[in-house]
């Protein structure tokens, strides 16, 4: 015969509550042991009892508090998959400022082909010559000659 489907809601009756509450302490310990002796894995478990003052701790008290300290005491922090706040604008900025970069690097590189080939069909330099970007020129020109040479190069 199934189970009946437990309703997850306060429970109003006070004997009722408190055997519920033994009844699912007994069964969080059992799956404590369980995962422990299953996966190989130290565990503990401390449930603070609303019946009563004392906290009921699994497997004793001496054990859940060494395992405690050996977790406090752990001082490791995997700064790539941890992150805080900080650290995550600190990253998606550097990001962002690489990308700004990249495309002020090709917003420059359109800008000087319009110049070149509007230097091309109209004979007229720009206003703005510089040394910089006399060169930058150059540069650019030397580059799609390399290209056609080398597209030249590919038919022949």
């Amino acid at each position: 015969m199934p189970r009946d489907i437990v309703k997850v809601a306060y429970i109003n009756d006070i004997n009722a509550r408190k055997a519920s509450f033994k009844k699912r302490k007994r069964g969080i310990f059992k799956k404590v042991n369980e995962l422990t002796v299953l996966c190989g894995i130290q565990a503990c478990a401390i449930i603070q009892n609303p019946f009563d003052s004392q906290l009921e701790v699994w497997p004793n008290p001496e054990s859940a508090n060494q395992m405690i300290e050996r977790f406090q005491n752990i001082s490791f922090i995997d700064e790539s998959k941890n992150m805080n706040q900080e650290s995550f604008f600190i990253q998606r900025i550097s990001k962002a400022q690489v990308k700004l970069d990249f495309q002020r690097q090709e917003n420059h590189e359109k800008e000087m082909n319009l110049a070149m080939f509007e230097f091309m069909q109209t004979r007229k330099l720009p206003e703005s010559l510089t040394i910089t970007y006399l060169k930058a020129m150059n540069d650019l020109i030397e580059k799609h000659m390399k290209e056609i040479e080398y597209k030249k190069a590919t038919l022949v």
